[in-house]
């Protein structure tokens, strides 16, 4: 690998890795945000169920952000090129993002985060298609694992930031515990100069797009789902996403409300002041996310590797079964602050070495003048039918398991059943182990 090609993987990298920051952020954020937004007064705080399942509606509607996000920049990634997308797809989820600490109501909020959301999902795609495109054959697979790992840096960072937040409003030097972290998450949009003045578009794309755009549809669902191959492709990348994405988003990404719901019953119970409960859920929330990523980074890194050895879809079988064992151990048995120190790592390495298959084999499937549409439809379809699951979860928790102590603890178990949908698909998906990108 060459100079430039370091360059491509660190632009490329650092827009993900903001972007996952961007989405760990909302995470730490949404359920003091739902606490002070859905309150009739200070006095008068919405219960922990209205919490909880609000919690899950602003998640949902995040989530139709990034699928409708993802498909629509997905095409532009093809059509006007992935540099120039990836652009505009990081100024809009920095924008958003800073305009969230201004909401006032929960509506506004999610309106926010749906805007916020068109931005996070229009750049996985396109950065996952330019890293595949650069990159020699041989360091493929490597780059792009090592692009996925490094997200958890930006997940690392938002804990960390959430942590120094946390303890700042248990002093009394902040406001609130939640608003200064969207600020910090306008940050990424600086990012944008860079891209502005250095980086290139592919050669493989710009030879396409010059010689062959009309003829080759770029960016075009109707080639994708024209040829027989290509919507097989689709449909198997989509359903082994749509299965990751719910176990991410539906459930594990709800560990931290697990524990910030038993922390703050446990200090509750010891006559601790309100505002002490705050800060200490936010910092073992926060906790919850540095442990999770450090998990995660090891296991997406993990899944480069072994892909290379035994092959895609063995892989991601077991990463299936582990993502399915692990995230039902954290949700029947984690009650303890010091079980965070190595629960919550072992489900992290298991669930996110998911998406670095994600990032490694969804290029492989499709052709260049359709790789970031069939990238994105598979990434963000399946986030599309996804937001479901935090919708569910919310449903599960307010209605179903309602009267039970714990009903988070429960639906979130219930709900470990979908890691089985990814098994299913595995056995019709192609093996592309070995093989170059489809040109």
């Amino acid at each position: 690998m060459n100079r430039y090609h370091w360059f491509v993987l660190t632009v490329a990298a650092l827009g993900w890795l903001f972007d996952c920051l961007d989405q760990q952020l909302f995470i730490m954020a949404r359920q003091p945000a739902m606490k002070e937004l859905l309150a009739e007064s200070p006095e008068a705080p919405p219960s922990q169920s209205v919490v909880d399942a609000y919690s899950g509606y602003a998640t949902a509607i995040f989530l139709i952000g990034w699928a409708s996000g993802g498909l629509v920049f997905g095409v532009l990634g093809d059509r006007i090129g992935r540099a120039k997308t990836m652009l505009i797809t990081i100024l809009m989820y920095s924008l958003f993002t800073g305009l969230s600490s201004l909401s006032v109501s929960f509506w506004d909020f999610a309106a926010y985060r749906f805007l916020t959301g068109l931005g996070v999902g229009g750049e996985f795609a396109v950065g996952v298609a330019l890293v595949a495109e650069v990159m020699p054959h041989r360091a493929r697979p490597y780059a792009l694992s090592l692009l996925q790992a490094l997200s958890a840096i930006g997940n690392v960072s938002a804990a960390l930031v959430n942590i120094v937040v946390g303890g700042l409003y248990e002093q009394g030097l902040l406001p609130s515990v939640w608003r200064p972290l969207f600020i910090v998450g306008a940050v990424p949009a600086l990012l944008c100069l860079v891209i502005r003045r250095h980086l290139k578009e592919p050669e493989r794309w710009q030879q396409v797009s010059h010689e062959g755009a009309v003829e080759k549809q770029l960016g075009s669902y109707q080639a994708l789902f024209g040829d027989p191959e290509l919507r097989r492709r689709a449909l198997i990348g989509l359903t082994l996403a749509f299965s990751g994405v719910v176990g991410l988003w539906g459930i594990v990404f709800f560990t931290m409300d697990l524990v910030g719901n038993f922390v703050s019953t446990k200090l509750a119970a010891e006559g601790v002041a309100p505002e002490a409960i705050a800060g200490q859920a936010a910092k073992w929330k926060g906790t919850t996310g540095l442990m999770l990523n450090i998990g995660a980074f090891l296991g997406m890194y993990s899944f480069g590797v072994v892909t290379q050895r035994i092959g895609r879809k063995p892989t991601f079988a077991m990463a299936f079964v582990a993502s399915a064992i692990s995230t039902a151990a954290v949700f029947m048995y984690l009650d303890q602050t010091s079980e965070i120190y190595w629960m919550v790592p072992v489900m992290g390495f298991c669930i996110l070495s998911l998406f670095a298959g994600y990032a490694i084999y969804f290029p492989e499937l499709f052709p260049t003048y359709l790789r970031s549409t069939g990238t994105s439809f598979c990434y963000n379809i399946g986030r599309f039918l996804a937001a479901a699951g935090p919708a569910v979860l919310g449903v599960l928790t307010s209605q179903v398991y309602a009267d039970t102590a714990e009903p988070l603890r429960n639906a979130g178990l219930t709900m470990c059943v979908i890691f089985v949908i990814g098994l299913i698909a595995l056995p019709f998906a192609p093996e592309t182990k070995d093989q170059p990108l489809p040109d």
